[in-house]
């Protein structure tokens, strides 16, 4: 097999080429080396690479049997490679166990041969991480493969393997997704296991699947991993087959769309265009589109989402150092990580259960849009994949930042607004996939197309449990309007 061939086939196309002894899976091994060869460390999508020779045998004959793989660098523990989280002060950590999603992907009988970048604990909307340097984006390598699973996007997008393992707190699926011209789905709360570490990753709002160029790998390897694990905190009874379900007839949805953004604002003209594209496009397939309005309060969003972060932060870098036997440095982690640990640890109790509370708040208000409404639809992104650095705290933004850390005059920063400059200016790009994650709501991202040709993603959400009934949208999209074939043309010289 050339690689010419390689990239004409989905994981499960290449499973099936493998099972029929068509092609070996050390040869399709050979190949992902290959292009990973031509690609790095241009597109810079992997913190750490397995020597080929080191690489496991197929552990498993499951429906992935000898695919080449890639874990994101966040969450997926195992003994034979380094799980960094992003960050400086754990590029050597090397886990004791093995996580049960993990043994999860190998029952597939994937190849598994590196992990893939995420930003410093995946809490940005972009892969930047000052540990490994900025993942970029290979339709266009001034910009970002967005995140904070840009690495898995970045390496699929590039044609390095066909699907692979990315996690969604905020939108960190859905946005690398977009950004890359990816199907990135999200599941509903509790329908992938987090154990043995934790019974869930950021109060729920976390939840893991993968990366993919065809919807029916998604779905297969839904199939593969859903289901609750010893001691979960939701037991969610595993449904009938994704696979099966996105082949049934489609029928036909009510769909509410919304351009307005949390803070009231409206994407680009480009991404409104597209979206004109896109409704057409529904309407032609038999389904009832109506504009509507937010359904849900976006200063509470923004609000329980932000207040989410600090007090995990906190608690992530007290997790990170329990795990090293040891304290962090203060160049083992960036200024952005520290302030916003530290900003967690003044949050008290009480404050942590409003929050919370209004996360109930907020899945009311979705539960009763779709009460009419089967599927919220917005964009990803309010405007194409940003530039490399565009989100990041500027140069004097973390001189300033580290300057007040150092003298412990955090409580100025509110009056001086530095850190709150920094949160709208992410927000701006990347407001609509939060409240999926506190509602615990599926919601997936489609790729639709700008002006000039770079990707962008539509977000599809539906109400709790209603993962299969989004797949098969999904595929139904990809039959009508295609994307498998649009590839990038990585400069490789």
């Amino acid at each position: 097999m050339q690689y010419s061939d390689y990239v004409q086939y989905d994981a499960l196309g290449l499973a099936q080429l493998v099972a029929k002894g068509e092609v070996t899976s050390d040869e399709l091994l050979q190949l992902a080396y290959q292009r990973l060869l031509e690609v790095e460390p241009k597109i810079n999508a992997l913190n750490f690479t397995l020597p080929i020779e080191q690489v496991g045998k197929v552990e498993a004959e499951g429906v992935f049997a000898g695919v080449p793989f890639l874990f994101k660098d966040l969450y997926l523990d195992i003994p034979t490679m380094p799980t960094s989280s992003g960050a400086q002060g754990l590029k050597n950590y090397y886990p004791k166990q093995t996580t049960e999603l993990v043994e999860r992907y190998l029952q597939t009988g994937v190849r598994v041969f590196g992990k893939t970048s995420t930003p410093e604990f995946g809490l940005m909307g972009v892969t930047e991480p000052d540990a490994f340097g900025a993942c970029r984006n290979p339709w266009d390598l001034t910009l970002s493969a967005g995140g904070s699973s840009g690495g898995s996007a970045a390496a699929v997008a590039a044609g390095i393997v066909p699907m692979a393992a990315g996690g969604d707190g905020g939108g960190s699926l859905r946005i690398p997704a977009s950004c890359c011209g990816l199907f990135g789905f999200k599941p509903s709360r509790g329908r992938v296991p987090c154990g043995p570490n934790v019974g869930e990753y950021w109060q729920g709002a976390v939840q893991e699947h993968v990366l993919t160029r065809s919807v029916r790998d998604s779905a297969m390897m839904l199939d593969a991993i859903n289901g609750s694990d010893i001691g979960s905190p939701f037991v969610i009874p595993k449904e009938h087959s994704y696979y099966s379900a996105i082949h049934q007839d489609q029928p036909t949805l009510t769909i509410g769309v919304c351009m307005t953004t949390p803070m009231g604002t409206l994407p680009e003209q480009e991404t409104r265009t597209a979206f004109d594209k896109l409704t057409k496009q529904l309407e032609a397939l038999g389904h009832k589109v109506e504009q509507v309005e937010l359904p849900y309060s976006g200063e509470a969003l923004l609000e329980a989402y932000l207040g989410l972060y600090y007090g995990e932060v906190a608690a992530d870098i007290e997790w990170a150092e329990q795990l090293l036997g040891r304290k962090l440095k203060r160049d083992e982690l960036e200024i952005t990580t520290w302030v916003l640990a530290k900003l967690g640890e003044k949050h008290s109790a009480k404050e942590v259960v409003k929050l919370r509370r209004s996360w109930n708040q907020l899945a009311r208000q979705m539960g009763s849009f779709h009460h009419k409404y089967d599927v919220f639809l917005s964009p990803v992104l309010t405007q194409a994949p940003p530039k490399i650095g565009e989100l990041k705290p500027t140069l004097s933004e973390q001189k300033l930042l580290s300057l007040f850390y150092s003298l412990g005059l955090l409580g100025i920063l509110d009056k001086v607004g530095v850190f709150d400059k920094v949160a709208q200016k992410n927000v701006a790009v990347m407001p609509y996939t939060q409240i999926a994650n506190l509602t615990g709501q599926p919601a997936m991202s489609v790729p639709l197309w700008l002006g000039n040709r770079l990707p962008m993603g539509a977000q599809f959400i539906a109400a709790n449990g209603q993962d299969a009934m989004l797949l098969r949208l999904a595929h139904q999209l990809e039959q009508a309007m295609p994307w498998f074939d649009k590839m990038p043309l990585v400069d490789t010289h």
